[in-house]
């Protein structure tokens, strides 16, 4: 299992949790829309960080804005599998194919 995958799958799990002591319940305790901003702010600031090419600061970056995704899929019961599946779908297309689609 991926490090993707265990990090939903404790997302997931502390969906219950107490959010004085998890982070993630935390998060998840104000709602979709703060899950939302948090995953915004997160995205943003990994778009600063690739504009500047640093490399390090990029990966630590996207790392946040992974597991911000994470936890706003999971604040509407969306999980990991579910982007997967879509993925899926769409796979052997092109991008231009798929887009088109969608109109």
């Amino acid at each position: 299992m991926s490090a993707l995958y265990r990090l939903a799958e404790t997302i997931a799990a502390r969906k219950g949790a107490d959010p004085e002591t998890s982070w993630t319940a935390k998060l998840l305790s104000k709602g979709p829309e703060k899950c939302a901003e948090k995953f915004g702010e997160e995205a943003v600031e990994a778009i600063i960080e690739a504009v500047k090419g640093d490399r390090e600061k990029l990966v630590s970056e996207a790392a946040d804005a992974l597991y911000h995704l994470l936890v706003m899929l999971a604040a509407r019961d969306l999980t990991l599998a579910d982007v997967e599946n879509e993925l899926d779908r769409r796979e052997g297309r092109s991008g231009i194919e798929e887009k088109a689609a969608r109109k």
